[in-house]
């Protein structure tokens, strides 16, 4: 039975629901978020809110605040499971290396000019952003190179678009997909707690005038609107600053990852537009639809011939030479035994011409070429290295097998006597 891509993943993924949810590698460290938010509120509307509803009595005014504070609470779980529960902009990895951009470089190393050859991978390389020159580099785990802005998390294991940073209260790396979701959710935590902050010092001042009675008496009356009051005090300052953090990083159009790593190098932002565009680049464009369907069917792939590797590529260039330095040998050897043949057949003709008194002498001297004739494969042995070095396919000749044909030659014209009637 086939099986679908969420199935199969690589990543450190947990998917809900047949694929239609995603999570984190950490993924249960949202529910101690859940219960920070739902613990607190329900506190509160128990403790709180129910005994606010007949203190103002036009129009019901106080049913208000019970329905705002629920309304506002399933507001900001819903904006969580959106930071959590969806692909945040994953960058789906390649199943093999990009040949393309694989090339092999033979450099000749200084002992016996023997050629080397190496697979050479640029690293990095450079793409064009907005008119300026953006350095990416090559992911060896998803096998591909990073668009602008995106980086691989080593918890989630995947490369994320536009990563920002992998929070753990929610489970999820923060990225392309879900960053607006996610300054959505923390600004609206952050609204939470100052309305249930208000409401139970409200609270406290409605009982002090009720008893007519102190802070102190009003806050022993309701102890839970000064636990309320000191936990959204603490919560306040993460949630709060962590707002204004991310509001400064919208106005610059910068990342958190990219603020700590390249702070202290004075970098020009090339993705700076302004700050209203930047604004309008977050809040008001489209959110990319995500690049991986993780329910579909996962397609077999034919197998892929491995890529040559140093020594594999070092031995075919070998044959290739030891092919290529056989052939010279045989060419330079026919040339040898013709030009040999060339120098018998001048003898035997000078040996006509001259009479049959020199007949036993040149005979010799016949007899001296068919053996140098016969020592020929001795030759192709000491020279069988004279054409290491170059190129297949061409058809120059060895200088040393030029050089012996020269030297065999030149023997042969010390072999023919003189005329003894000169």
């Amino acid at each position: 039975m086939a099986k679908r891509v969420y199935q199969v993943w690589k990543g450190s993924n947990y998917f809900f629901i047949g694929g239609r949810l995603i999570f984190g590698p950490d993924a249960k460290s949202l529910l101690i978020s859940l219960l920070l938010i739902i613990v607190p509120v329900t506190v509160f509307c128990v403790f709180v809110a129910r005994h606010l509803r007949h203190e103002f009595s036009s129009y019901n005014a106080g049913y208000a605040i019970l329905a705002v504070a629920i309304i506002f609470t399933i507001h900001v779980l819903v904006l969580l499971l959106l930071t959590s529960a969806r692909d945040p902009g994953i960058v789906p990895r390649n199943s093999h290396p990009p040949e393309e951009e694989f090339r092999h470089d033979f450099s000749t190393s200084v002992e016996g000019g023997r050629q080397t050859p190496s697979l050479q991978f640029p690293r990095t390389k450079e793409v064009i952003v907005n008119g300026m020159p953006v350095r990416v580099k090559y992911c060896d785990t998803c096998m591909l190179y990073r668009p602008p802005r995106c980086s691989h998390c080593s918890i989630c294991n995947n490369c994320v678009e536009r990563f920002d940073h992998h929070c753990p209260w929610v489970g999820q790396c923060i990225g392309l997909r879900n960053y607006r979701f996610f300054f959505c959710f923390v600004s609206s935590a952050m609204l939470l707690c100052i309305y249930v902050f208000a409401i139970c010092a409200l609270y406290i001042k409605v009982l002090m005038n009720d008893n007519q009675g102190t802070v102190w008496k009003a806050m022993k009356e309701s102890p839970a609107s000064v636990i309320l009051m000191a936990y959204c005090f603490i919560s306040l300052w993460f949630v709060g600053g962590l707002t204004g953090f991310h509001l400064y990083l919208i106005s610059t159009n910068q990342t958190t990852y990219e603020n700590f790593r390249y702070k202290s190098e004075n970098r020009i932002n090339v993705y700076d537009l302004g700050c209203v565009n930047n604004f309008m680049e977050v809040f008001c464009t489209q959110v990319k639809p995500s690049r991986n369907n993780f329910r579909a069917f996962v397609q077999e792939e034919e197998p892929r011939p491995p890529l040559p590797t140093t020594r594999e590529a070092e031995v075919e260039m070998g044959e290739d030479q030891r092919v290529k330095v056989e052939d010279d040998l045989d060419f330079g050897g026919d040339l040898l035994k013709i030009s040999q043949r060339h120098d018998i057949e001048d003898i035997e003709a000078d040996i006509r011409s001259r009479g049959s008194d020199v007949h036993h002498h040149n005979s010799s001297a016949a007899d001296s070429v068919l053996g140098s004739d016969r020592r020929a494969p001795n030759v192709q042995a000491d020279i069988r290295n004279s054409s290491w070095g170059r190129r297949s396919g061409s058809w120059e000749i060895a200088s040393e097998v030029v050089g012996m044909k020269s030297n065999v030659t030149e023997s042969r014209s010390h072999v023919v006597p003189k005329d003894p009637y000169q």
